[in-house]
């Protein structure tokens, strides 16, 4: 994937402007250990590469990965400018979840009904989105505060290098994908690829952490 945008500003103008292929990899299940669940590889131009066997992973032959990965949609992605919203089902008030209208502004909810009754005709959402804001899955849940906290965990557990900040807003979605397989178990599963704003700008995507929701 080329020339895309991270950023929350215009399309195309982010630190991903450049030439090459950037490889989000990742399994959509959930892990029982704080853990990432993929990894992100910068491919620049010219580089020598080679194809894999494609079903080296699953030594074991287990039969649903193999029913899982030959679920993945294949075919070429087409980019378009879309809007994103922050989280804004819920939020937690004084540590407990709050049910009216978000702080900020009285009528929040009814202007996020009107926009979910309009997006598909002004721009229909894709499975895999680039930058923005994280699709917000389940009420009360914010993507990216959720892969910060289970990265922090990896880090203390020694599952993942360091340096980790703690503080959501040191962190950026690189990129979510809707996974959509038509596969018992895996129909609503969603990844998410967050990266530190330091690690973005000096392009170091290696130090992309995955999340991934799972609801079977």
């Amino acid at each position: 994937m080329r020339d895309a945008d991270t950023g929350r500003g215009q399309a195309g103008r982010g630190p991903l402007r450049r030439s090459g292929h950037l490889l989000l990899i990742a399994f959509p299940e959930t892990a029982d250990d704080p853990e990432t669940m993929g990894s992100v590889v910068y491919v620049p131009v010219g580089s020598a590469v080679v194809e894999r066997d494609r079903h080296a992973w699953n030594s074991l032959d287990i039969e649903d990965d193999e029913a899982m990965f030959e679920a993945f949609p294949q075919g070429p992605l087409r980019v378009t400018a879309q809007v994103s919203l922050p989280h804004h089902s819920a939020v937690e008030l004084l540590g407990e979840p709050g049910n009216g209208p978000l702080p900020g502004h009285p009528r929040s909810e009814e202007l996020v009904a009107v926009w979910k009754s309009l997006r598909d005709d002004i721009a229909r959402e894709g499975p895999l989105q680039l930058g923005g804001y994280a699709d917000e899955e389940a009420v009360y849940t914010a993507p990216v505060a959720v892969a910060v906290t289970r990265a922090v965990k990896a880090a203390e557990a020694g599952r993942w290098d360091g340096p980790v900040s703690g503080d959501v807003s040191d962190w950026v979605l690189l990129a979510d994908w809707q996974a959509g397989m038509d596969v018992p178990g895996w129909e609503s599963a969603t990844v998410h690829w967050v990266i530190q704003r330091e690690d973005l700008t000096a392009r170091r995507f290696d130090r992309a952490f995955t999340s991934v929701f799972w609801n079977p």
